[in-house]
């Protein structure tokens, strides 16, 4: 009885959303030119130091804007900031093309509360390809997202970022093309652009679904075997330390993701860095288990 109530709930929920046509053809347009047009005018025109400086650095930024801004910071409230360093992440988050913090917390919210049944955004038990990228391409009820984005709802910067994303998005492509146009014309902006626009931009995308894919498929479970959360080591490489995704499943608000001195996480090192020039406060710590 109990499991036909359950998948009653599950076609009724699967009922109500719709294919998000937009995302798919803003996703689908962007892949294309990382996959083809990135390498195509690469190997006819080449790219400079310049072009591979501002991918990394974009990289990097944009990377931490998610783990450190959107999802320590805002999502979880593992530590607290003064109003221009939460901009400062707001913007760099904004710039990673992932939705607008007000959005993106919501869901974040969801999976974690929800997590393995079907009201979870990115629910790992529908296959790789849903959990990886297919969640994006359905809108999921506004009642699912309204119970989540209360207390977002009440942060003025978390609600002018969601007012201004669409600018924010722009100008993290803008950016680069300015900055290769006046160091070699026209050709060093749209080489700029591709490389450290679009590509940085699906590359940070598909890093981030890693997290909500491989995290939830393959790696260890030391804390906690309750969920499919996994710690994935190699995943943390990519992501700026967020593959130890069993550890924060199971110790939501710490900080730190890699708990361990050992663990790749850069973000946690970011966090306390700003700590120590006064950045950064109330930093939580959960205490490890002493069998991990």
């Amino acid at each position: 009885m109990k499991q036909d109530i359950r998948l009653q709930t599950e076609k009724t929920i699967r009922s109500k959303r719709k294919i998000d046509y937009g995302t798919i053809a803003l996703f689908g347009i962007l892949s294309a030119i990382a996959v083809i047009g990135v390498p195509t005018f690469g190997y006819i025109y080449g790219y400079s130091w310049l072009d591979w400086t501002l991918f990394g650095v974009l990289y990097g930024v944009t990377g931490l804007g998610i783990t450190v801004g959107y999802h320590r910071l805002f999502s979880h409230r593992s530590f607290t900031a003064p109003g221009w360093v939460r901009t400062v992440f707001l913007i760099a988050g904004g710039w990673a093309m992932e939705n607008s913090a007000y959005k993106w917390c919501s869901d974040h919210a969801r999976h974690h509360q929800l997590v393995d049944t079907e009201e979870d955004p990115y629910n790992a038990l529908r296959g790789f390809w849903y959990s990886h990228v297919g969640w994006i391409f359905e809108k999921h009820p506004s009642a699912y997202i309204d119970k989540y984005t209360a207390p977002l709802r009440k942060d003025k910067l978390i609600m002018w970022q969601h007012k201004y994303y669409l600018p924010i998005v722009i100008s993290g492509f803008v950016l680069p093309f300015i900055i290769g146009f006046a160091y070699n014309g026209w050709i060093g902006g749209i080489s700029a652009f591709l490389l450290a626009g679009v590509a940085r931009a699906f590359l940070v995308l598909n890093s981030t679904f890693c997290i909500n894919s491989i995290c939830h498929m393959w790696g260890n479970q030391p804390y906690d075997e309750k969920n499919t959360s996994r710690d994935s080591w190699w995943i943390s490489l990519i992501t700026f330390g967020e593959g130890y995704h069993n550890y924060h499943h199971s110790f939501q608000r710490d900080y730190r993701n890699g708990p361990l001195w050992y663990n790749f996480d850069p973000s946690k090192w970011l966090i306390f860095g700003l700590s120590v020039f006064g950045m950064a406060s109330n930093l939580t710590r959960c205490a490890v288990p002493a069998e991990a």
